[in-house]
């Protein structure tokens, strides 16, 4: 992309308001990925390359200059005519050079809708991937305190079986608890490496770049009612602009097809170089005088039918595509978000459910812990209410970022 283009995408990011999309996600990295991903810069080329093709279509044919030279000059009053130029230039019918750019420009901002769909959808996959990386890292954090707990329950179980209340069997138990987690811990550090490597690559920079998580997720809701969100697909979402834009082309390219079987005119200028005449006409006072005609016109004359029926009915038939798979699209949208809304209803209600959860087990831990201390049993029910609040504690995490991620989802249908 060059300068200029830099410039223009840059004001385009300014102009859509880039904050009131970026949710949680620090506003940089939708900006470095807007600024940087190759696949919306060669999204953003074609859509310029496309607006090249207006002036193109828009201008006259290049005129045409013709030589022409007499091996035998023809004898005329005033002398021998030796050399003929010829100038030309064709004008298409009424209105075809309007039409074509007006087709031209339509087609144009087909291109752009799809770069605005690919942006839409980029800024969707960064902001997805973003949270996946926040829930890692949350797991790590969680599954990395919740061994620190596991190894307080060791001393304390240790201290049960030097006292003779409790069995060496529960420091074992612990200590498997501890090593299954670790291994997980170690799981999780690979998937996060792996996800911030898929993150960076998004914006086109390092893929062990280090990224900013934040220590939890703003619980937000979706400022949008079912009604608006449906409404706001059929007028904004980028897919179903492309297709309108298209049709209108398809519409305009009918009108150039009707036109293109229409006559062209041709006018022209002649201009004839003539030598000094000579015998009987050496001294006629005109004599080397050249000649000027003007005007030339022609007419081309399209007799040939077949193809230009077949050019209206091609530009018909597509327009008549395009508006029925608009319709279609509108259709797999509805559905799509009324799976979205699913998952977005189905976090939330996740989000009430564990953080309630989590507070139940978090007191029953509390009891069982203290009942441990005292008296050296139910060690084994310590532990599972320590992995249910574990659980717990995770499916909230996951709870939020889904929720997160359907409000992006979402957005995108509607096109911000």
């Amino acid at each position: 992309m060059d300068k200029y283009g830099r410039k223009i995408l840059t004001a385009f990011l300014l102009a859509i308001g880039i904050s009131a999309i970026a949710q949680d996600i620090p506003e940089k990295y939708l900006v470095e990925a807007a600024m940087n991903n190759p696949g919306l810069k060669s999204k953003f080329s074609e859509y310029q390359a496309a607006l090249e093709k207006v002036p193109q279509v828009g201008s006259l044919p290049d005129p045409q200059l013709t030589f022409g030279y007499f091996i035998q000059p023809v004898e005329t009053r005033v002398g021998p005519q030796r050399a003929r130029i010829s100038l030309s230039q064709m004008f298409p019918w009424f209105g075809t050079l309007g039409a074509r750019k007006d087709a031209a420009s339509e087609m144009a901002k087909s291109k752009y809708e799809l770069f605005e769909e690919a942006r839409s959808r980029l800024f969707y996959d960064v902001k997805s991937t973003w949270y996946n990386l926040y829930f890692n890292q949350k797991a790590i954090d969680i599954s990395v305190n919740n061994i620190e707990i596991l190894k307080t329950l060791r001393k304390l179980a240790l201290t049960k079986v030097e006292a003779g209340l409790a069995s060496s069997v529960d420091v074992l138990r612990v200590e498997m608890e501890i090593a299954d987690l670790e291994n997980k811990v170690a799981l999780l550090k690979d998937s996060y490496l792996a996800v911030q490597a898929e993150f960076n690559n998004m914006l086109n920079v390092s893929a062990d770049r280090s990224v900013s998580v934040p220590d939890t997720l703003f619980i937000r809701n979706l400022d949008m009612t079912r009604e608006a969100v449906m409404d706001s697909i059929k007028t904004g979402n980028h897919q179903l602009l492309q297709m309108e834009f298209m049709e209108a082309s398809y519409a305009k390219q009918e009108q150039v097809a009707k036109d293109a079987g229409k006559p062209n005119v041709m006018l022209g200028l002649d201009y004839i170089v003539t030598g000094k005449g000579t015998g009987a006409m050496a001294g006629v006072s005109e004599s080397g005088k050249d000649a000027v005609m003007f005007p030339v016109l022609g007419i081309s004359i399209p007799i040939y039918r077949k193809k230009y029926t077949s050019m209206v009915k091609e530009a018909t038939l597509m327009q008549e595509s395009t508006g029925s798979g608009k319709l279609d699209k509108i259709n797999i949208l509805e559905t799509t978000f009324e799976k979205a809304d699913k998952d977005y209803n189905d976090a939330a209600r996740r989000i009430q459910l564990y953080m309630g959860q989590s507070g139940k087990a978090r007191i029953a831990l509390n009891i069982l812990q203290t009942a441990y201390e005292t008296d050296g049993k139910n060690f084994e029910e310590v532990l599972r209410i320590e992995r249910q609040l574990l659980g717990y504690k995770l499916e909230l995490e996951k709870a939020r970022t889904d929720k997160d991620a359907a409000i992006a989802f979402i957005y995108y249908l509607i096109g911000r």
